[in-house]
């Protein structure tokens, strides 16, 4: 294939032209031509993948559908683009790729400050399956962005001043929370402006993590910096530190003392060039707001800027400067060569390291980018202005802005006095110096400030030990320990240790916070529950031990011993204070009532939880809902009263009291509360819906003059430039929000846009809609029609149906309470369960589906799964799987799975090597399945054939699965008596230059910190999730 050419940017034209021509900034939306290579459909069968590893946490998948193939050649592709633009930086965003930052471009200095990946070439190291290197990607509630390859909803907002911001909003395909990320750009300002809105639209407290993570092309002269504060980094989860930027011990294999007493400076892990292994670093305990790259070869870099208190994360990734990591980058690009992620984590500063959104709490911040000119390595920065200080033979400052500045004033200081000045017209792109040959000191400070004396921008030496040379070797960073201001030495920071089991821990508080630990990290191989297990069989009553194991139980949908323990706690909570500190056990006292139907009694333990102010939002909205669902509206909104102006934002208290304005009556209220809640949540589907009819056209669009929202009026007076509510699952959550507010009948109308919606590749919600539809129509007393949606639920299309959620769990429950012969609804809550971990339920529920005649090779592959994982029945899961395959024999996973479970079952490599070999060709068209398959060829001894396909098969690594074909290209090389030899490039690696850490220890046992976990993927025995 012809090398690609480089992307093609369109011009601004028309009204954007003259904007931008005018000085302003400008936004548009305009497709782009660029090479991709098209990822795979997903897989139809649900994964469960609770023990693999990802980014040091669980890399659970379902609900979402797992694509596992990505073609060998690319095509010309049309993407949907948004072009953001004024004078100084171009930018374009693609929603269609979870609303990425894909170019960031410095006009002036024609410099690619992000990186440019010319094509579209996903590897499998996604969440979900594909993911792609180069510009922004925005990730969230976890690490990598579970919706990275899934489109979100945009609209362009233009303010009077010049400024434009493209709004990217959806939901977590997981806990179905909400996130808005807006990118900014300003008249006459190279910032690049990311404004932030997380919401946690659901009822139960949230965790969560934010990561923008950029990519900057890499070289032996790209140089990353962090404040000059950093003297320490660490691994995930800390587990591992070092000494920055002087590595001064082995990390990740790697002796980097050693290099450098061969190579001076080979221990600088700032520099890519560096670092021969794949490596995450996340800088610890600095108190600076910025940091960034530098490309010394360009003279031209990148800042990124955020307050410090919200957003302590600062992170370095690279797959390594060695053959290895080449081979990565190749599979991520054509010809753009290698990069590194500097990432930016806000409420976290390592990976894993959740923080927690409470229902309904909205969680808002913005993210600085700029591009930097010939300064060198930045020292000092703000959305202002950026500074480098070089200390060598005195001291010379180089400034840049980010707008014009004129008349702006250079200064270097030592103390009060003034040791050289300048005043300069500044404009971005274009650095100016100041120098003076008097030595740095304590007291020395470099500083910028505009025409009005306002400081945009000043350094001070950081804090270093006496008699300690300050190191301006490049970066300005001390290479010696950390050390205070009064430069005493302090210790090394802490080190993250492996928990120990439950039974060694002494006290009952420290199981509760160990197993908390392990539920908000979502750690992969270790459950909390045997931690609330042991405190509690030492004190049954532990209020917040009964808290968690009850939230547990909720979240599964096992709602009557969720009660049980949420009972004991308030028992205890309440016995001599009625009016406890925290009331968390009143409000999911509620929760779960309100599950079991006793809605009073939800009613009253909601409006006791609002008395505590930590609570009073959330519980408040619950207690509203109910009262509007049961048409007690004045009540509700005496409720929302005491909530408006004195609790946080929550944009579905907004759509709430929407609704009952319209049911009062008042419109224009209605109107105006709409006006005001899309200024805020342009993007919110609830409001979306509120404000105008829509109609769901199969490209995920919208069009007005479909279906009427709850307030009949506001049709003819557009509030927001909306492109509609999104796609089906989106439309599922609205149609909740609005059953919840007892708005039946405009719940109705949404479910019928979901059924109506087409299915992609986030997954298919259009049988728990019907389901959905039929709880509502039961309710409102019309049996025939619930009848009609359920048998309709029961003749969809179930590919990609992957049910998650309680209220998926409720209607399915109610579906076969109706109809206990209901195959479809079992299915379904089966799959749901075993995601929930109620595994030895789902397989029962899969085998009375298969004993009412059903025969879906779904069912069967989920029930032959459940059997050799649950019920350790070995000979029932083998038939299951044979029976899958016999139902779908063209599918290639399930061949690859029927595989690996004979290789657990103790088949010998003679019998699943004839039980491939006539299906050769489907083998061929898995990476993971030809591995196997070529390894057993070479124990067959049929080694030539085996050494054929390696030569002439195109190989794709994935996550979990490094190494296994070089493995398998050893074997075949060694059973053909050839020399070993490097591997060819097809088969998309080569050897590491440091072998990678066992996750597995010598005594057998799990690692904790493991990184990667192939064999625990599926097929995985242990009781923890009974």
């Amino acid at each position: 294939m012809d090398q690609p050419a480089a992307i093609t940017l369109p011009a601004a034209s028309g009204e954007s032209a003259a904007a931008l021509d005018a000085g302003r900034a400008v936004a548009w939306s305009e497709p782009l031509t660029i090479r991709t290579y098209e990822a795979g459909e997903p897989s139809p069968f649900p994964m469960y993948l609770d023990h693999r590893v990802y980014q040091g946490s669980s890399g659970k998948v379902y609900p979402l559908p797992f694509v596992e193939h990505v073609a060998d050649e690319g095509v010309d592709r049309q993407w949907q683009a948004v072009h953001l633009e004024n004078e100084y930086v171009r930018l374009v965003v693609l929603p269609e790729l979870g609303g990425r930052i894909h170019i960031g471009y410095d006009k002036v200095t024609g410099y690619d400050f992000f990186y440019r990946n010319n094509v579209i070439k996903p590897a499998l190291v996604g969440l979900g399956g594909p993911w792609i290197s180069g510009g922004v990607e925005f990730n969230w509630p976890q690490h990598h962005r579970p919706g990275t390859y899934l489109p979100v909803q945009t609209s362009i907002e233009h303010d009077e001043d010049g400024t434009v911001t493209v709004w990217c909003g959806d939901h977590d395909p997981f806990t179905r929370m909400s996130a808005q990320h807006g990118v900014r750009l300003r008249a006459r300002s190279s910032v690049v402006e990311l404004v932030v809105r997380l919401h946690n639209r659901t009822s139960e407290r949230q965790s969560f993590l934010w990561w923008a993570n950029v990519a900057a092309r890499v070289h032996d002269d790209f140089q990353s910096f962090f404040p000059e504060d950093v003297r320490y980094v660490a691994d995930h989860a800390r587990r591992a530190i070092t000494a920055f930027p002087r590595a001064d011990r082995t990390y990740y294999g790697v002796d980097y003392p050693a290099l450098a007493a061969q190579d001076e400076g080979a221990d600088r892990i700032d520099f890519y060039r560096n670092i021969p292994v794949p490596t995450s670093y996340m800088i610890i305990d600095s108190q600076g707001d910025f940091f960034g790259g530098y490309d010394h070869a360009a003279g031209a870099g990148f800042v990124h800027w955020a307050e410090r208190r919200l957003s302590p994360g600062k992170k370095q990734w690279t797959w390594g400067n060695a053959p290895f990591g080449h081979a990565w980058d190749a599979q991520l690009t054509d010809a753009d060569g290698p990069y590194v992620e500097l990432m930016a984590g806000v409420y976290t500063d390592n990976q894993p390291d959740f923080s927690w959104l409470l229902p309904g709490e909205t969680k808002g911040f913005s993210q600085y980018w700029f591009p930097v000119p010939a300064l060198g390595v930045v020292h000092q920065a703000t959305p202002d202005a950026a500074v480098h200080v070089e200390r060598t033979g005195g001291v010379t400052a180089r400034f840049a802005v980010t707008s014009p500045r004129p008349g702006a004033v250079l200064r270097i200081r030592q103390g009060e006095q003034i040791l050289a000045t300048r005043t300069a017209d500044l404009v971005p792109g274009v650095p100016v110096a100041l120098s003076t040959t008097e030595a740095v000191d304590r007291d020395t400070a470099v500083e910028l400030q505009d025409n009005t004396g306002r400081v945009l921008v000043r350094w001070i030496p950081a804090a270093a030990g006496d008699g300690e040379d300050l190191d301006d070797d490049s970066t300005g960073t001390s290479t010696g320990g950390s050390l205070t201001a009064g430069g005493r030495e302090t210790a090394e920071p802490w080190v993250a240790e492996e928990p120990a089991q439950p039974e060694e821990i002494t006290s009952v508080e420290e199981l509760y916070l160990t197993g908390l630990h392990l539920a908000q990290y979502r750690h992969p191989t270790r459950s909390p529950l045997p931690y609330w297990r042991q405190a509690l069989s030492r004190d049954p009553e532990d209020v917040r031990t009964n808290l968690a194991v009850a939230d547990h139980y909720y979240r599964s949908g096992r709602y009557e011993p969720a009660l049980q323990h949420v009972q004991t706690a308030l028992t205890r909570l309440t016995r001599r204070n009625a009016n406890p500190l925290d009331a968390e056990a009143f409000y999911l006292h509620g929760l779960v009532l309100a599950r079991l139907g006793r809605t009073e009694e939800a009613e009253r333990a909601f409006g006791k939880a609002g008395w505590d102010g930590t609570w009073s939002a959330a519980a408040g909205l619950e207690l509203a809902r109910s009262l509007a669902r049961r048409r007690r509206d004045r009540a509700a909104s005496r409720v929302l009263d005491t909530l408006d102006g004195f609790v946080g934002h929550d944009a579905r208290r907004t759509a709430l009291r929407v609704v009952l304005a319209g049911r009062f009556g008042r419109h224009a209220e209605a109107q105006d509360l709409l006006r005001a809640g899309l200024q805020v949540d342009p993007l919110d589907a609830t409001l979306g819906f509120l404000a105008s009819g829509v109609e769901v056209d199969s490209a995920g669009g919208a069009d007005r003059g479909g279906v009427r929202g709850a307030v009949d009026s506001l049709a003819a007076t557009p509030v927001a430039s909306s492109p509609g509510i999104g796609d089906a699952a989106r439309l599922l959550d609205v149609a909740a929000d609005l059953s919840a507010a007892g708005e039946s009948e405009q719940a109705l109308h949404v479910l019928d846009l979901v059924v109506t919606a087409d299915v992609g590749s986030g997954g298919n919600v259009r049988p728990v809609a019907h389901y959905s539809a039929a709880v509502l129509l039961d309710e409102l007393g019309r049996p025939s029609e619930a009848s009609a949606r359920r048998k309709q639920a029961q003749v969809e299309n179930l590919t990609w149906s992957f049910p998650y959620g309680l209220s998926a769990h409720d209607v399915l429950t109610a579906a076969i309470a109706t109809d206990p012969d209901d195959g479809v609804a079992q299915f379904l809550l089966g799959m749901l369960l075993y995601a929930h971990g109620r595994r030895r339920e789902a397989a029962q529920l899969w085998e009375r589906c298969i004993a009412l005649g059903m025969r879906h090779p779904v069912l069967l592959r989920n029930a032959g799964l459940a059997a050799y994982n649950v019920t350790h029945d070995d000979e029932k899961a083998w038939l299951r799987y044979e029976q899958a395959v016999a139902a779908a024999p063209t599918d290639a996973r399930l061949r690859y799975e029927q595989d690996q479970l004979a290789a657990r079952l103790g088949y010998d490599n003679a019998s699943r090597l004839q039980r491939l070999q006539p299906v050769e060709h489907l083998v061929l068209t898995r990476d993971d399945l030809s591995v196997v398959y070529i390894g057993l060829l070479v124990e067959g001894g049929c080694a030539e054939q085996a050494h054929a396909i390696l030569c002439t098969r195109s190989f794709h690594p994935w996550e979990g699965g490094e190494g296994q074909v070089l493995a398998v290209w050893d074997a075949a090389l060694q059973a053909l008596g050839m020399p070993s030899s490097p591997p060819p490039a097809n088969l998309g690696e080569t050897r590491p230059s440091y072998p990678a850490p066992a996750a597995v220890r010598g005594d057998g046992q799990t690692d904790y910190f493991a990184t990667s976990l192939p064999a625990l993927l599926l097929f995985a025995r242990g009781d923890e999730y009974q």
